[in-house]
């Protein structure tokens, strides 16, 4: 069920990339998968979303080639994980980057409430969203890590495509 109108074949790849990435969930699960959170009612439970838009959410990144799913057993039962893919954890830059908007333009009213991108090869908060603000290495799914105010304190790994 789009949102608007088919732009998968637009000569604008900002319109054939908002098919997919255009819809807040779309994005939030995505935060969550990065976070390392992979299965279903973990993600239906910290995100406080409905399971049908959930299940179409997921549905939409799987045929979108961003999530993949993977069988894991649950007592005699098969489910699902949902990992990133390559595609997915090349998300990482733009999720970067709204946080680091959401900072600047959008602040919680509780300034002691915060996420920072970290650079772990430097350990050092970046102000960029593909290379590091601080010694210009290359931010990737296993050099980046969030720090949030609001969790636990210290750092939370981000977890990339499968190798």
């Amino acid at each position: 069920m789009p949102l608007r109108s088919d732009w998968t074949t637009e000569n604008c790849p900002i319109a054939r990339s908002l098919e997919v990435l255009g819809d807040p969930w779309a994005l939030l699960v995505l935060r969550q998968a990065f976070s390392g959170v992979r299965r279903f009612d973990h993600l239906r439970d910290q995100l406080a979303i409905a399971d049908n838009v959930l299940s179409a959410r997921l549905a939409r990144l799987t045929a979108a080639g961003l999530l993949e799913r993977v069988p894991y057993a649950d007592g005699r039962r098969t489910r699902f994980e949902y990992v990133l893919t390559e595609a997915g954890a090349d998300t990482l830059p733009v999720l970067t980057a709204l946080a680091q908007w959401g900072e600047r333009h959008r602040p919680h009213p509780d300034p002691a409430v915060r996420m920072d991108v970290v650079h772990r090869s430097c350990g050092e908060v970046t102000t960029t969203a593909d290379v590091c603000s601080q010694c210009g290495g290359r931010l990737s799914t296993s050099t980046t890590a969030w720090r949030k105010s609001w969790r636990t304190p210290g750092l939370l790994a981000l977890t990339g495509a499968p190798t």
